[in-house]
Protein backbone atom coordinates (compact mmCIF):
# COMPACT_ATOMS: atom_id res chain seq x y z
CA UNK A 1 0.00 0.00 0.00
CA UNK A 2 1.50 3.49 -1.21
CA UNK A 3 0.83 6.21 1.32
CA UNK A 4 0.25 10.01 0.33
CA UNK A 5 2.41 12.88 0.12
CA UNK A 6 2.22 16.62 -0.28
CA UNK A 7 2.72 16.24 -4.11
CA UNK A 8 5.74 18.12 -6.13
CA UNK A 9 3.69 21.08 -7.42
CA UNK A 10 2.29 22.10 -4.34
CA UNK A 11 6.33 22.23 -2.59
CA UNK A 12 7.28 24.09 -6.29
CA UNK A 13 4.57 26.45 -5.53
CA UNK A 14 5.94 27.65 -1.78
CA UNK A 15 9.33 27.12 -3.11
CA UNK A 16 8.82 30.15 -5.40
CA UNK A 17 6.92 32.40 -3.15
CA UNK A 18 10.18 31.59 -0.86
CA UNK A 19 12.41 32.84 -3.60
CA UNK A 20 10.01 35.76 -3.97
CA UNK A 21 10.37 36.47 -0.53
CA UNK A 22 13.96 36.13 -0.38
CA UNK A 23 14.89 38.73 -3.16
CA UNK A 24 12.64 40.95 -1.97
CA UNK A 25 14.37 41.03 1.64
CA UNK A 26 17.47 40.72 -0.66
CA UNK A 27 16.55 44.44 -1.86
CA UNK A 28 15.54 45.61 1.61
CA UNK A 29 18.96 45.00 2.87
CA UNK A 30 20.46 47.02 0.00
CA UNK A 31 17.76 50.41 -0.06
CA UNK A 32 17.47 50.08 3.94
CA UNK A 33 14.29 49.86 6.10
CA UNK A 34 13.02 52.84 4.74
CA UNK A 35 11.27 50.47 2.07
CA UNK A 36 8.98 49.40 4.94
CA UNK A 37 6.28 50.66 6.64
CA UNK A 38 7.65 51.30 9.88
CA UNK A 39 9.23 54.70 10.95
CA UNK A 40 10.56 56.37 14.10
CA UNK A 41 7.16 56.40 15.51
CA UNK A 42 6.07 52.73 14.54
CA UNK A 43 9.67 51.38 14.83
CA UNK A 44 8.03 47.62 14.53
CA UNK A 45 5.65 46.47 12.12
CA UNK A 46 4.38 43.24 10.36
CA UNK A 47 7.21 41.41 11.04
CA UNK A 48 7.06 41.68 14.51
CA UNK A 49 3.47 40.54 14.55
CA UNK A 50 4.54 37.59 12.77
CA UNK A 51 7.17 36.88 15.34
CA UNK A 52 4.47 36.80 18.34
CA UNK A 53 2.41 34.85 15.94
CA UNK A 54 4.74 32.03 15.54
CA UNK A 55 6.31 32.28 18.35
CA UNK A 56 3.29 31.62 19.84
CA UNK A 57 2.18 29.27 17.34
CA UNK A 58 5.19 26.92 17.94
CA UNK A 59 3.53 26.16 21.43
CA UNK A 60 0.47 24.07 20.83
CA UNK A 61 3.01 21.21 19.37
CA UNK A 62 5.48 20.75 21.84
CA UNK A 63 3.56 21.27 24.60
CA UNK A 64 0.65 18.55 23.28
CA UNK A 65 4.32 16.02 22.64
CA UNK A 66 5.39 16.53 25.84
CA UNK A 67 2.41 15.96 28.23
CA UNK A 68 2.01 12.16 26.64
CA UNK A 69 5.37 11.65 28.72
CA UNK A 70 4.78 14.49 31.31
CA UNK A 71 1.13 13.98 32.30
CA UNK A 72 0.42 10.61 30.96
CA UNK A 73 -1.62 11.67 28.44
CA UNK A 74 -1.26 8.48 26.23
CA UNK A 75 -3.28 9.28 22.93
CA UNK A 76 -1.52 12.37 22.71
CA UNK A 77 1.67 9.95 21.87
CA UNK A 78 -0.21 8.77 18.29
CA UNK A 79 0.38 12.85 17.30
CA UNK A 80 3.29 13.58 19.01
CA UNK A 81 5.36 13.53 15.75
CA UNK A 82 3.30 15.90 13.92
CA UNK A 83 2.73 17.83 16.61
CA UNK A 84 6.56 18.51 16.67
CA UNK A 85 7.38 19.28 13.23
CA UNK A 86 4.56 21.72 13.33
CA UNK A 87 6.53 23.11 16.47
CA UNK A 88 9.75 23.31 14.52
CA UNK A 89 8.63 24.43 11.52
CA UNK A 90 6.77 27.53 13.46
CA UNK A 91 9.76 28.38 15.68
CA UNK A 92 12.20 28.42 12.35
CA UNK A 93 9.44 30.90 10.99
CA UNK A 94 9.51 33.11 13.98
CA UNK A 95 13.34 33.22 14.09
CA UNK A 96 13.43 34.02 10.67
CA UNK A 97 10.87 36.92 11.58
CA UNK A 98 13.39 38.38 13.61
CA UNK A 99 16.14 38.09 11.02
CA UNK A 100 14.40 40.02 8.21
CA UNK A 101 13.58 42.84 10.83
CA UNK A 102 17.50 43.23 11.93
CA UNK A 103 18.34 46.47 9.29
CA UNK A 104 22.32 45.45 9.77
CA UNK A 105 21.71 41.59 9.50
CA UNK A 106 25.75 42.08 8.82
CA UNK A 107 26.34 42.64 12.32
CA UNK A 108 24.23 39.98 14.05
CA UNK A 109 27.59 38.53 14.88
CA UNK A 110 27.66 41.13 17.38
CA UNK A 111 24.93 39.11 19.47
CA UNK A 112 27.75 36.57 20.76
CA UNK A 113 30.83 39.09 20.66
CA UNK A 114 29.28 41.85 22.60
CA UNK A 115 25.57 40.14 24.23
CA UNK A 116 24.09 42.51 26.71
CA UNK A 117 22.62 39.92 29.61
CA UNK A 118 20.33 43.09 30.70
CA UNK A 119 18.30 42.90 27.50
CA UNK A 120 15.33 40.68 27.12
CA UNK A 121 16.10 40.32 23.32
CA UNK A 122 19.30 38.77 24.17
CA UNK A 123 16.92 36.34 26.39
CA UNK A 124 14.53 35.47 23.67
CA UNK A 125 17.02 34.88 21.22
CA UNK A 126 19.00 32.80 23.65
CA UNK A 127 16.02 30.74 24.76
CA UNK A 128 14.51 30.35 20.94
CA UNK A 129 17.40 28.46 20.00
CA UNK A 130 17.16 26.29 22.55
CA UNK A 131 13.94 25.49 22.04
CA UNK A 132 14.36 24.67 18.53
CA UNK A 133 17.47 22.49 19.76
CA UNK A 134 14.94 20.83 21.58
CA UNK A 135 12.19 20.52 18.52
CA UNK A 136 15.17 18.34 16.74
CA UNK A 137 16.52 16.30 18.99
CA UNK A 138 12.82 15.25 19.65
CA UNK A 139 12.22 14.68 16.33
CA UNK A 140 15.70 12.88 16.22
CA UNK A 141 15.29 10.26 19.07
CA UNK A 142 11.08 10.17 18.07
CA UNK A 143 11.94 9.05 14.41
CA UNK A 144 14.84 6.60 15.70
CA UNK A 145 12.16 5.08 18.44
CA UNK A 146 13.97 6.20 21.78
CA UNK A 147 11.21 6.31 23.82
CA UNK A 148 13.30 6.68 27.10
CA UNK A 149 15.32 10.16 25.46
CA UNK A 150 11.82 11.33 24.40
CA UNK A 151 10.77 10.64 27.64
CA UNK A 152 13.58 12.78 29.69
CA UNK A 153 13.69 15.46 27.17
CA UNK A 154 9.89 16.21 27.84
CA UNK A 155 10.41 17.26 31.01
CA UNK A 156 12.95 20.11 29.68
CA UNK A 157 10.44 20.76 26.92
CA UNK A 158 7.65 21.75 28.60
CA UNK A 159 8.70 23.97 30.93
CA UNK A 160 11.07 25.79 28.26
CA UNK A 161 7.92 26.00 25.67
CA UNK A 162 5.98 28.04 28.74
CA UNK A 163 9.42 30.07 28.94
CA UNK A 164 10.02 30.61 25.37
CA UNK A 165 6.73 32.87 25.50
CA UNK A 166 7.41 34.40 28.82
CA UNK A 167 10.56 35.88 27.37
CA UNK A 168 8.81 37.10 23.98
CA UNK A 169 6.45 38.92 26.10
CA UNK A 170 8.99 40.28 28.67
CA UNK A 171 10.14 42.26 25.73
CA UNK A 172 7.11 44.23 25.71
CA UNK A 173 5.95 44.00 29.30
CA UNK A 174 9.14 45.23 30.69
CA UNK A 175 9.04 48.45 28.70
CA UNK A 176 7.49 51.04 31.41
CA UNK A 177 7.13 53.91 28.64
CA UNK A 178 4.57 52.07 26.78
CA UNK A 179 0.81 51.00 27.16
CA UNK A 180 2.78 46.73 27.77
CA UNK A 181 3.61 47.82 30.68
CA UNK A 182 2.01 45.45 32.74
CA UNK A 183 2.90 41.83 35.01
CA UNK A 184 0.03 40.21 33.51
CA UNK A 185 1.79 40.03 29.44
CA UNK A 186 3.52 36.94 30.49
CA UNK A 187 0.41 34.89 31.19
CA UNK A 188 -1.55 36.79 28.46
CA UNK A 189 1.22 35.69 25.64
CA UNK A 190 1.41 32.15 27.40
CA UNK A 191 -2.67 31.72 27.11
CA UNK A 192 -2.35 32.79 23.16
CA UNK A 193 0.14 30.95 22.82
CA UNK A 194 -1.48 27.78 24.20
CA UNK A 195 -4.82 28.39 22.45
CA UNK A 196 -3.62 29.21 18.90
CA UNK A 197 -0.55 26.90 18.91
CA UNK A 198 -2.76 23.83 20.02
CA UNK A 199 -5.71 25.44 17.21
CA UNK A 200 -3.32 25.28 14.78
CA UNK A 201 -2.19 21.51 15.33
CA UNK A 202 -5.70 20.69 14.83
CA UNK A 203 -5.75 22.43 11.67
CA UNK A 204 -1.95 20.84 10.82
CA UNK A 205 -3.44 16.77 11.88
CA UNK A 206 -6.61 17.02 9.92
CA UNK A 207 -4.25 18.61 6.55
CA UNK A 208 -2.60 15.88 7.09
CA UNK A 209 -5.88 13.35 7.51
CA UNK A 210 -7.45 14.79 4.44
CA UNK A 211 -4.06 14.39 2.15
CA UNK A 212 -3.63 10.76 3.58
CA UNK A 213 -0.49 11.51 5.01
CA UNK A 214 -1.82 10.33 8.53
CA UNK A 215 -5.06 9.24 10.13
CA UNK A 216 -6.62 11.41 12.56
CA UNK A 217 -8.80 9.49 15.27
CA UNK A 218 -12.30 11.43 15.98
CA UNK A 219 -12.29 10.48 20.07
CA UNK A 220 -8.35 12.29 19.72
CA UNK A 221 -9.36 15.20 17.86
CA UNK A 222 -12.79 15.78 20.39
CA UNK A 223 -10.03 15.22 23.48
CA UNK A 224 -7.95 18.43 21.46
CA UNK A 225 -11.19 20.21 20.62
CA UNK A 226 -12.33 19.97 24.22
CA UNK A 227 -8.76 21.26 25.76
CA UNK A 228 -8.60 23.87 23.05
CA UNK A 229 -11.69 25.41 24.52
CA UNK A 230 -9.98 25.65 27.96
CA UNK A 231 -7.28 27.15 26.30
CA UNK A 232 -9.78 29.76 24.89
CA UNK A 233 -11.97 30.27 28.35
CA UNK A 234 -8.63 30.74 30.24
CA UNK A 235 -7.08 33.87 27.39
CA UNK A 236 -10.39 35.41 27.57
CA UNK A 237 -10.44 35.89 31.55
CA UNK A 238 -6.45 37.00 31.25
CA UNK A 239 -7.65 39.54 28.49
CA UNK A 240 -10.44 40.63 30.58
CA UNK A 241 -8.13 41.39 33.63
CA UNK A 242 -6.29 43.59 31.63
CA UNK A 243 -8.86 45.34 30.25
CA UNK A 244 -10.17 46.34 33.78
CA UNK A 245 -7.50 47.25 35.17
CA UNK A 246 -7.23 50.01 32.00
CA UNK A 247 -10.15 51.06 32.35
CA UNK A 248 -10.56 51.57 36.31
CA UNK A 249 -11.21 55.26 36.67
CA UNK A 250 -7.84 56.77 37.60
CA UNK A 251 -5.55 54.24 35.45
CA UNK A 252 -2.88 55.61 33.10
CA UNK A 253 -3.66 53.57 29.78
CA UNK A 254 -7.00 55.23 29.41
CA UNK A 255 -5.77 56.53 26.15
CA UNK A 256 -4.60 53.20 24.72
CA UNK A 257 -7.51 51.30 25.94
CA UNK A 258 -9.96 53.97 23.69
CA UNK A 259 -7.69 53.39 20.70
CA UNK A 260 -8.05 49.87 21.37
CA UNK A 261 -12.36 50.05 22.27
CA UNK A 262 -12.98 52.60 19.02
CA UNK A 263 -9.69 54.04 17.78
CA UNK A 264 -7.69 52.60 14.91
CA UNK A 265 -6.96 48.98 15.95
CA UNK A 266 -10.71 48.60 17.43
CA UNK A 267 -11.64 46.50 14.25
CA UNK A 268 -8.84 43.92 15.26
CA UNK A 269 -9.52 44.08 19.10
CA UNK A 270 -13.31 43.18 18.29
CA UNK A 271 -12.67 40.61 15.73
CA UNK A 272 -10.21 38.91 18.50
CA UNK A 273 -12.91 38.97 21.14
CA UNK A 274 -15.91 37.96 19.12
CA UNK A 275 -14.47 35.85 16.24
CA UNK A 276 -11.22 34.48 17.85
CA UNK A 277 -12.24 33.82 21.22
CA UNK A 278 -16.34 33.75 21.91
CA UNK A 279 -17.66 31.82 18.79
CA UNK A 280 -14.67 29.14 19.07
CA UNK A 281 -15.94 28.54 22.76
CA UNK A 282 -19.45 28.59 21.86
CA UNK A 283 -18.82 25.76 19.08
CA UNK A 284 -16.63 24.15 20.74
CA UNK A 285 -18.37 23.97 24.12
CA UNK A 286 -20.75 21.82 22.22
CA UNK A 287 -19.51 17.98 22.91
CA UNK A 288 -20.90 16.97 19.39
CA UNK A 289 -19.45 19.83 17.10
CA UNK A 290 -16.18 18.50 18.88
CA UNK A 291 -16.72 15.10 16.71
CA UNK A 292 -17.51 17.31 13.69
CA UNK A 293 -14.83 17.82 11.48
CA UNK A 294 -15.52 21.25 9.93
CA UNK A 295 -16.93 22.91 13.20
CA UNK A 296 -13.36 21.89 14.85
CA UNK A 297 -11.64 23.41 11.33
CA UNK A 298 -13.44 26.57 11.76
CA UNK A 299 -13.08 27.08 15.69
CA UNK A 300 -9.37 26.13 15.02
CA UNK A 301 -8.90 28.88 12.17
CA UNK A 302 -10.91 31.50 13.84
CA UNK A 303 -8.66 31.15 17.23
CA UNK A 304 -5.67 31.63 14.91
CA UNK A 305 -6.85 34.40 12.90
CA UNK A 306 -8.47 36.06 16.32
CA UNK A 307 -4.82 35.55 17.84
CA UNK A 308 -3.20 37.75 15.04
CA UNK A 309 -5.66 40.18 15.52
CA UNK A 310 -3.94 40.29 18.99
CA UNK A 311 -0.70 40.72 17.94
CA UNK A 312 -2.08 43.45 15.72
CA UNK A 313 -3.46 45.66 18.59
CA UNK A 314 -1.61 44.85 21.38
CA UNK A 315 1.59 46.40 19.46
CA UNK A 316 0.39 48.94 17.51
CA UNK A 317 -1.80 50.49 20.12
CA UNK A 318 1.22 51.95 21.81
CA UNK A 319 2.72 53.21 19.00
CA UNK A 320 -0.26 55.52 17.70
CA UNK A 321 0.81 58.07 20.60
CA UNK A 322 4.33 58.64 20.30
CA UNK A 323 6.11 58.49 23.84
CA UNK A 324 8.45 61.70 23.04
CA UNK A 325 6.67 65.14 22.67
CA UNK A 326 7.71 68.66 21.59
CA UNK A 327 8.37 70.60 18.76
CA UNK A 328 6.51 69.69 15.45
CA UNK A 329 6.33 66.11 16.11
CA UNK A 330 8.59 63.04 15.70
CA UNK A 331 10.52 62.89 12.61
CA UNK A 332 9.12 60.01 10.43
CA UNK A 333 12.45 58.93 8.94
CA UNK A 334 10.51 57.13 6.29
CA UNK A 335 11.30 56.65 2.49
CA UNK A 336 8.02 59.72 1.89
CA UNK A 337 10.28 62.39 3.86
CA UNK A 338 13.43 61.50 2.09
CA UNK A 339 11.61 62.74 -1.27
CA UNK A 340 9.34 65.09 0.59
CA UNK A 341 10.13 67.74 3.40
CA UNK A 342 6.46 68.19 4.13
CA UNK A 343 6.07 64.54 5.16
CA UNK A 344 8.87 64.75 7.86
CA UNK A 345 7.05 64.99 11.18
CA UNK A 346 4.43 62.78 12.95
CA UNK A 347 2.13 63.80 15.44
CA UNK A 348 0.44 60.52 15.80
CA UNK A 349 1.89 57.37 14.73
CA UNK A 350 0.25 55.46 11.26
CA UNK A 351 1.48 52.37 9.45
CA UNK A 352 0.11 50.27 6.48
CA UNK A 353 2.72 47.03 5.68
CA UNK A 354 4.56 47.84 2.39
CA UNK A 355 4.57 45.16 -0.62
CA UNK A 356 7.84 44.82 0.43
CA UNK A 357 7.16 43.79 3.55
CA UNK A 358 3.97 41.59 2.89
CA UNK A 359 6.14 39.55 0.05
CA UNK A 360 9.07 38.97 2.79
CA UNK A 361 6.72 37.98 4.95
CA UNK A 362 4.73 35.56 2.58
CA UNK A 363 8.19 33.91 1.48
CA UNK A 364 9.22 33.37 4.94
CA UNK A 365 5.78 31.82 6.09
CA UNK A 366 6.24 29.86 2.48
CA UNK A 367 9.58 28.56 3.49
CA UNK A 368 7.73 27.44 7.04
CA UNK A 369 4.82 25.45 4.91
CA UNK A 370 7.86 23.94 2.94
CA UNK A 371 9.61 22.42 6.51
CA UNK A 372 6.47 21.54 7.39
CA UNK A 373 5.17 19.40 4.03
CA UNK A 374 8.89 18.17 3.36
CA UNK A 375 9.20 16.97 7.13
CA UNK A 376 6.03 15.32 6.96
CA UNK A 377 6.14 13.40 3.85
CA UNK A 378 10.03 11.98 5.20
CA UNK A 379 8.91 11.35 9.08
CA UNK A 380 5.00 11.25 9.17
CA UNK A 381 3.48 9.42 6.08
CA UNK A 382 1.71 6.45 6.13
CA UNK A 383 2.43 6.79 10.33
CA UNK A 384 -1.18 6.57 12.01
CA UNK A 385 -2.17 9.43 13.84
CA UNK A 386 -4.10 7.79 16.30
CA UNK A 387 -6.78 4.68 15.08
CA UNK A 388 -7.42 5.19 11.07
CA UNK A 389 -10.60 7.18 10.86
CA UNK A 390 -13.25 6.61 7.68
CA UNK A 391 -11.07 9.73 5.98
CA UNK A 392 -7.56 8.42 6.52
CA UNK A 393 -8.07 4.81 5.68
CA UNK A 394 -10.01 5.93 2.30
CA UNK A 395 -7.23 8.48 1.31
CA UNK A 396 -5.04 5.23 1.53
CA UNK A 397 -6.93 2.96 0.07
CA UNK A 398 -7.58 5.07 -2.95
CA UNK A 399 -3.68 4.61 -3.80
Amino acid sequence: MKTNTFRKPVLAVFGVLAAVGAACWAYQLACGLAVTGMSNANSWGLYICMFMLFVGLSAGGLIVASSAHVFGVERFKAVAKPAVICSTACICVAGMFVLVDLGGIARVWRILTGPNPLSPLLWDMCVITVYLVINVLDLVWMQRGDEDKVRRLSYVALPVAVLVHSVTAWIFGLQIARAWYTAVMAPIFVASALDSGLALLLLALLLLDKVGVAALDDGLMASLGKLLATFVAVDAFLIACELLTMAYPGAGEAVALSEMLAGATAPFFWFEVVGGLLVPFVVLAVAGNRRRRGAVALASALVVLGVACKRVWLLFTSFVHPNVYGGPGVTSGTLAAQQDPAAMWMLLGSYAPTPVEVLVALGVVSAGALVFMVLSNRLVAGAPAGRASGAGRAASASK
